[in-house]
């Protein structure tokens, strides 16, 4: 089984670009983890301000060394996440 993360990042009106910019930059070393199997996100052309982040790790110790990373603290926690106006996580198992 593998353990998958839904996120959807809204961010503030006008701060788009912050979040964009930090997607960006978060993507390439999330995706060189040792636990991650995929790593994608996507910004909705209907409404521009919603980033959705699909991800997908080998388990939940995988996911929290990612949540625990360099880039994560520097690109979400420090770039992103201060400039959202809301922040959603769901949390699955895949079957099979």
């Amino acid at each position: 089984m593998a353990y998958v993360v839904s996120a959807t990042w809204t961010a503030q009106p006008g701060k788009e670009d912050v979040v964009l910019d930090a997607i960006e930059k978060l993507t390439p070393p999330s995706r060189m983890e040792p636990g991650n199997r995929f790593y994608q996100a996507y910004q909705d052309p209907a409404e521009p301000t919603v980033f959705r982040l699909f991800e997908v790790y080998d388990d939940e110790t995988a996911y929290a060394a990612h949540g625990a990373s360099e880039h994560f603290g520097e690109y979400a926690l420090g770039q992103a996440i201060p400039v959202l106006a809301s922040r959603e996580r769901a949390f699955f198992e895949t079957i099979g």
